[in-house]
């Protein structure tokens, strides 16, 4: 098996694995969450089955950060009520920031190997997504096991003024 073909199957495991986690958390921060970056890794598998057939692509500038920040603000008031997650829910956080971790390693080894210029150019696009997607993972799993310190980082404008960080 090839690096692309390696890269498939991972995709396509994430794929399931993020469809399954989104019909089991209750929270619905939790269920966009792995919704959203479900969304992405099907691109990302359709580059890459586009790439493995040879069939020539274009890759676009996505952010993933700015995706997730529309989750965020579309379920403010839901966010806001303090809410407990339960162990499964943290535990599926847990195992999508290590997912996501292992693929950027292999990304970062597939493209230190790849002789075309188009593989090097997707592996660099799908390492800096896949980090994306590890940050927003261990972002919620933050908010969804301590929600009042979540808010005191993330938010720090509405406890200190509005003022820079000192």
């Amino acid at each position: 098996m090839n690096a692309i073909e390696i890269a498939i199957k991972m995709e396509k495991d994430a794929i399931n694995f993020y469809t399954e986690a989104a019909k089991k958390v209750k929270h619905p921060v939790g269920k966009k969450m792995f919704l959203t970056i479900t969304e992405d890794e099907k691109r990302h598998l359709d580059m890459l089955s586009k790439i493995f057939k040879e069939i020539d692509i274009t890759i676009k500038e996505v952010s993933p950060m700015k995706n997730i920040k529309t989750v965020f603000e579309s379920l403010k008031n839901e966010m806001m009520q303090r809410i407990e997650a339960t162990k499964d829910e943290l535990e599926a956080f847990k195992i999508a920031m290590h997912m996501e971790k292992e693929g950027v390693e292999f990304y970062k080894n597939a493209g230190s190997e790849a002789k075309a210029e188009k593989e090097k150019s997707l592996f660099e696009r799908l390492i800096k997504e896949e980090e994306q997607h590890y940050d927003i993972f261990a972002n919620t799993y933050f908010f969804l096991s301590d929600t009042g310190n979540w808010f005191m980082w993330e938010e720090h404008s509405i406890v200190d003024g509005g003022t820079p960080w000192a």
